[in-house]
C-alpha cells in the first residue's frame, strides 16, 4: 500500500477515545490485550461510558490484567455492566475477589485454558467481536506492531468482521515478527502518548538463588530456554551468566532474558528453528526491556498458538523450560493455580512448555518451588493438592526445591513419593513419610 494511501486511511480512522468506544455496542464480547498492551485512554473512556449508563452487558476477555484495567473497566462499581472473564488471575482479580466475597458476590469468573489455546478459545468458542489494544506507531508499510502483546490479540485482529479499536502509543516498542495489523483492517485509532506499565523486579531471596543455582547447573551450553515470571526465574537467569550459545523460545520476554542476550550468553546459534532470533509472544518488565525490544532485529514476536504449541517448541533440541508451582503432591501432580481454595493465578503456558520441552530431543521440563510457604509453616510438597491439577503427574519431569532436584520420569509411585520427600523441607519429611505410608504408597 502506498505511503499516502496509508496515511489517508490512518486519518480517516483517527478519533477521540470517547468516539472510538461509542462504536462498541451493548452486548459486545471484547478481547482486551494482555499486560502492557492494555490501552489506558480507550479503557478509561469505555469505563466512563459504562458508568454513564450508555453501554451495558459487556464481557471482557483477557489474561494478565494490570492497574490500567484495574483502575478503569474492572472497577468494582461497574460489575453490573462490564463482566471480567479472566484467563489468568493476578493481583487485580484477587483484590476484586476479596471485595466481592465480602459483599456476598461471586468471585471474578475464570476461563480454564492452556495459553496456547486462548486464541481459539476467544475467537471460536467465545466469539469475541472486538479487540482493544495498544500498538506502536504505523510503519512505512501501513502496519501497526502489537509490540509487547501479540499472544491472542493477533488472532482476534484477524477474525473477519472484528472491531479493532487501537491506541497508538509512541512508547510501545516496534517489534518485528508475525505481530502486525494493517491500517486497512482497523476500525478506530486513538493517539495517546503515555508510558507503558512497568513491572519492577521481584525481590530475590537466598532460597530463590539456591534454586536458581541448581537449575542453572542443569542447563547445558547450547540449550534453548523458556523462563516464567518472578524472582525464581530471575535467579535462574543470573545463574546462567557463564553459559554460552543459549537460545530463547519463550512465551514471556523478561528483563532477565534480555540481559542474557545483551551479555552474549544468548546468541540463538544452535536452535533448529528461527536461528539467530529470540522468539516470544509477550513481554512485561522495566523500561530497559522495552527499549531493548524496539526495532531489534534479533527478536521476533509471534502468536501464542504458535509460540506455545508443544509441537513447535519441540522442534528445537535441548529445550529447557522452567515454571513454578504452588503445590506438588507425592505422585508428582502440580497445583499452580489455587491458594486457600481460591483462584490465585491460572494454567497459563505451564503445561504447553512442560509437554513441549520434554518432547524436545534432549529436552528438560523443570517445575520449581520453594519447599515451604506461609513463613515456613506449610510444605509445598504435600500428600494431597488443595486445588485443581495444573500439570498432570504423567507430565512432570524434573522437580527442584532449594534442597535439590529429582527426575520423576521412570519412577514408580512409591519411588516418586520417596524422591519428593527427599527434597522437601526437613521439618516436614517425617510427616510426609507417615502420610505416604498411610496412603499405601509404600511399606515400611
Amino acid at each position: 500500500m502506498a505511503r499516502t494511501a496509508c496515511q489517508s486511511r490512518y486519518q480517516e480512522r483517527l478519533m477521540s477515545a470517547g468516539e472510538a468506544v461509542a462504536l462498541i455496542p451493548s452486548g459486545a464480547k471484547i478481547a482486551m490485550a494482555l499486560g502492557a498492551g492494555q490501552p489506558p485512554a480507550i479503557l478509561a473512556a469505555l469505563a466512563e461510558r459504562a458508568r454513564a449508563g450508555l453501554v451495558e452487558d459487556l464481557r471482557l476477555y483477557y489474561l494478565l490484567c494490570t492497574g490500567i484495567a484495574g483502575g478503569s473497566v474492572l472497577d468494582f462499581e461497574l460489575a453490573d455492566r462490564i463482566t471480567p472473564m479472566s484467563y489468568f488471575h493476578g493481583g487485580v482479580e484477587r483484590a476484586l475477589d476479596k471485595r466481592r466475597m465480602a459483599q456476598g458476590l461471586p468471585a471474578v469468573d475464570v476461563v480454564p485454558c492452556h495459553f496456547s489455546q486462548a486464541p481459539r478459545s476467544m475467537v471460536e468458542h467465545v466469539g469475541v467481536d472486538t479487540l482493544v489494544a495498544t500498538v506502536s506507531p504505523m510503519d512505512a508499510d501501513g502496519n501497526f506492531s502489537l509490540g509487547t502483546s501479540t499472544d491472542y490479540s493477533l488472532a482476534v485482529a484477524r477474525k473477519p468482521g472484528a472491531r479493532l479499536i487501537l491506541e497508538v502509543n509512541p512508547n510501545m516498542p516496534y517489534v518485528r515478527g508475525d505481530c502486525m495489523i494493517p491500517v486497512s483492517d482497523v476500525t478506530a485509532l486513538v493517539e495517546n502518548d503515555v508510558g507503558l506499565p512497568l513491572l519492577p523486579p521481584a525481590p530475590r531471596t537466598a532460597t530463590d538463588d539456591a534454586i536458581g543455582a541448581i537449575i542453572a547447573g542443569l542447563v547445558e551450553d547450547g540449550a534453548c530456554i523458556q523462563m516464567g515470571i518472578g524472582a525464581l526465574p530471575d535467579a535462574v537467569c543470573a545463574g546462567l551468566a557463564n553459559h554460552r550459545h543459549l537460545g530463547i523460545h519463550t512465551e514471556m520476554m523478561t528483563p532477565g532474558l534480555s540481559a542474557l542476550v545483551k551479555s552474549g550468553v544468548v546468541d540463538n546459534s544452535r536452535k533448529q528453528t528461527h536461528v539467530g532470533k529470540s522468539i516470544f509472544t509477550f513481554a512485561l518488565g522495566d523500561q530497559p526491556l522495552y527499549d531493548f525490544l524496539h526495532d531489534n532485529p534479533a527478536l521476533e514476536a509471534h502468536p501464542v498458538d504458535y509460540v506455545n504449541d508443544p509441537f513447535v517448541i519441540a522442534r528445537n533440541d535441548n529445550v529447557l523450560s522452567v515454571n513454578a508451582t504452588l503445590q506438588i503432591d507425592l505422585n508428582g501432580a502440580c497445583n499452580s493455580e489455587y491458594v486457600n481454595g481460591r483462584q490465585f493465578s491460572a494454567t497459563g503456558g505451564q503445561v504447553d512448555f512442560v509437554r513441549g520441552a520434554y518432547a524436545s530431543r534432549g529436552g528438560k521440563s523443570i517445575i520449581a518451588c520453594h519447599s515451604t510457604a506461609a513463613g515456613g509453616t506449610i510444605s509445598r510438597i504435600t500428600p494431597l493438592l488443595s486445588g485443581p491439577v495444573t500439570t498432570l503427574r504423567n507430565d512432570t519431569h524434573i522437580v527442584v526445591t532449594e534442597y535439590g532436584w529429582t527426575c520423576l520420569k521412570g519412577k514408580s509411585v512409591a519411588e516418586r513419593a520417596k524422591a519428593l520427600i527427599g527434597i522437601a523441607h526437613p521439618d516436614f519429611r517425617e510427616e510426609l513419610d507417615r502420610a505416604a505410608f498411610a496412603a499405601g504408597l509404600y511399606g515400611r
